[in-house]
């Protein structure tokens, strides 16, 4: 490069202030509601408790791990204009790690406490339920969860231990860059493929879907998927931002926060196609053990978050982030960007607590407290990423495609 780059990134006071306040407020919340709802012997308060650790846990883990996935696709389709930010994905998803482990803890103590949260767990001679106990069972449960957490968490870390090679020893030959492409694409494919078997199946019908045993949807994988991935989207586009606004990532330009709008854009409409696609079928055929899921999310209680899911998850990035200046503006794209994590986290919300609280809205300052401790825990982990390690992987084959990156 003609010009010196600030490689390094340096944590701010102001920055470790507010990842120690935000978790902060998570642990209080925690503490606090743990006495008011998960300490008592009321099964209602113990179920609103799990609900919302349940809500929070799985949303922000797969937001996180969205991260890896866009990393790994790139990655198999040997993109390079990605690649002078490549960093910033890579430290969101070592969040992977203490979100993945707090994940696990609730969704074993959800199965092994059982605060009636997953009603599969008893079927009681329901004869739907013990048709699906081949599926829906303890076992099943403990394996894939450990097993889905587990390989995200070790395919992770082989990946950002690939990225890092090169920092230390520079390819020196087409051969040896050819050989580390290759090592690359191998790796990022078997992410890929345990991705699609986990996020893309089974995870989101055995700790969401289960809630509500009785009724399946074969949209609801991939409705969950792009909940989360284009949350995960938005998250990096925060992190572009900031960073940019301290001085660093000083090769990334509009063109590449363009892209990034459009990942946002576009897979906010992917979104929508599939929230009208399940949603229409279902009311179109009307049959009762389907229609069952809608009733409290359509004409209950919950119809304005539901609805209101519409408006924020995609009319706002239809009408904001269609024009291409919008794409290209800062401000813009940060607004947007929070306002989609806000938006499918209400998704995510009313995923999990209609299934049993159907007769009212439990949503209060608790669940907005643990999710502010998951977003201090986020944003620790991922500034203590960036830190440790160089802020370009600039002696990646691919790097100069990224520095002259045009759209």
């Amino acid at each position: 490069m003609s010009f010196a780059l600030k490689e390094q990134f340096q944590v701010t006071s102001r920055y470790k202030m507010w990842s120690y306040i935000l978790m902060g407020i998570g642990l209080v919340s925690l503490l606090v509601g743990f006495f008011m709802y998960g300490a008592g012997h009321d099964a209602h308060h113990k179920a609103r408790f799990w609900s919302s650790l349940l809500h929070n846990s799985v949303y922000f883990l797969l937001v996180v791990n969205a991260s890896m996935f866009f990393v790994c696709v790139t990655t198999l389709a040997w993109g390079g204009w990605q690649m002078s930010f490549r960093r910033v994905p890579e430290a969101i998803s070592t969040a992977v790690i203490p979100l993945g482990i707090i994940s696990l803890i609730v969704l074993v103590c959800l199965v092994a406490t059982d605060p009636h949260i997953y009603h599969w767990l008893h079927p009681h001679g329901d004869k739907l339920l013990e048709g699906k106990s081949a599926f829906l069972n303890s076992g099943f449960f403990y394996t894939w969860t450990i097993l889905s957490i587990g390989l995200w968490t070790i395919l992770g870390i082989k990946m950002r231990k690939l990225s890092r090679e090169l920092d230390e020893t520079p390819i020196t030959s087409v051969a040896e860059g050819k050989k580390y492409i290759f090592k690359n694409t191998i790796w990022a494919a078997i992410f890929i493929v345990w991705f699609a078997l986990t996020v893309a199946s089974t995870v989101p019908w055995l700790w969401l879907m289960s809630i509500d045993a009785h009724w399946y949807s074969t949209m609801y994988s991939w409705y969950t998927f792009a909940s989360s991935f284009v949350s995960g989207m938005s998250l990096i586009a925060l992190f572009v931002v900031y960073l940019k606004n301290k001085g660093y990532l000083e090769v990334v330009s509009e063109e590449h926060l363009h892209d990034l709008g459009k990942f946002m854009f576009a897979f906010s409409v992917f979104w929508t196609y599939l929230w009208f696609s399940q949603y229409m079928l279902i009311w179109y055929a009307n049959i009762p053990e389907e229609t069952v899921y809608f009733l409290p999310r359509v004409k209950g209680p919950y119809k304005y978050i539901f609805f209101l899911n519409l408006i924020i998850n995609f009319l706002a990035p239809l009408l904001i982030l269609m024009r291409r200046s919008s794409k290209r503006n800062y401000t813009t794209i940060t607004i947007m960007a929070v306002v989609i994590i806000f938006g499918h986290w209400l998704d995510f919300y009313q995923m999990v607590f209609p299934g049993n609280f159907k007769d009212h809205v439990e949503l209060n300052l608790f669940d907005f407290g643990i999710a502010a401790g998951f977003v201090g825990i986020i944003l620790f982990a991922t500034g203590r990423a960036l830190s440790k390690n160089a802020l370009y992987a600039k002696n990646h084959p691919f790097f100069k495609e990224s520095v002259i990156h045009h759209t």
